[in-house]
């Protein structure tokens, strides 16, 4: 079994304060994955590579997009396997160093692999960054319809911060109007998955149920009373999805033990 996590780190700095990296390595240690993928690292190449030198994790590949804006942004692969053809940015030049999109491949049993660590933005609906979400939810559309047409396993993972549907929100009554929950922004899910064919993975595993949420709000009781959002996607192509066996939420057992607002999702794959 070959598995991929995606943890939106919340800071790599912050997260191996409150045990992070300790949860990481020890689901690398256990064999349960062999490939990370992280959002919003917020570090720049040196600084992430400081954190998995202290975690005990130096001997990792890595593939590193940090924003041109310190502190913003970032995606990481982490990987116990060799990494190559390494791609940052997806799209059009103004999503060049906005640390947004790392991609790499990976060999398998069934072959060449490409992993993709994504972070969408999290927009607002009456900014100009709303609109460039959008742009950038385009040029995923093009990247999986690009997937799809390619024989090579594909996958892309991360926090896509938008809840695709009802069951993936707690109170989606209260948030059509949000970004996150905007009809605008669920179209295009709707499409990937409809249209292109690109299959989420963790609504196939989960069935018709509410969430599994992996996200909630830090304030309030928020976690307690599992108010949260679905917004942290494996998306797999064709060639890839029937070899997904599983996908497991790794929802912490109380308030104190979170070490981000986002829960790390695994997908194991029989590859």
């Amino acid at each position: 079994m070959l598995g991929v996590i995606s943890a939106n780190a919340n800071g790599v700095r912050a997260a191996l304060k409150r045990g992070g990296f300790d949860w990481i390595k020890s689901q690398l240690d256990a064999g349960t994955a062999e490939v990370v993928c992280l959002q919003e690292v917020r570090a720049t190449t040196d600084q992430l590579h400081e954190v998995l030198a202290t975690a005990g994790l130096s001997d990792l590949h890595v593939a590193h997009d940090s924003s041109a804006r310190l502190g913003h942004a970032g995606v990481a692969i982490l990987s116990t396997k060799k990494l190559s053809k390494i791609k940052t940015g997806v799209g059009p030049k103004e999503f060049a160093d906005t640390g947004r999109w790392v991609q790499a491949e990976i060999d398998t049993k069934k072959g060449p692999m490409t992993v993709a660590s994504v972070y969408v933005h999290s927009g607002d609906a009456e900014k100009p960054v709303q609109q460039e979400k959008y742009r950038f939810l385009e040029a995923m559309t093009k990247k999986f319809q690009a997937a799809q047409k390619a024989d090579e396993l594909f996958l892309a993972c991360g926090d896509f911060n938008v809840g695709h549907r009802e069951l993936d929100i707690k109170n989606w009554k209260g948030n059509l109007t949000k970004a996150g929950f905007l009809p605008e922004e669920r179209a295009y899910f709707d499409k990937w998955f409809d249209k292109v064919g690109v299959v989420d993975l963790g609504r196939k595993h989960a069935g018709e149920v509410e969430g599994p949420y992996t996200w909630w709000s830090w304030r309030g009781q928020a976690f307690d009373n599992n108010a949260g959002w679905r917004i942290d996607y494996h998306v797999a192509n064709s060639a890839l999805a029937p070899h997904c066996k599983e996908i497991v939420v790794g929802r912490a057992d109380s308030y104190a033990q979170r070490w981000s607002d986002h829960a790390p999702v695994t997908a194991k794959f029989n590859l």
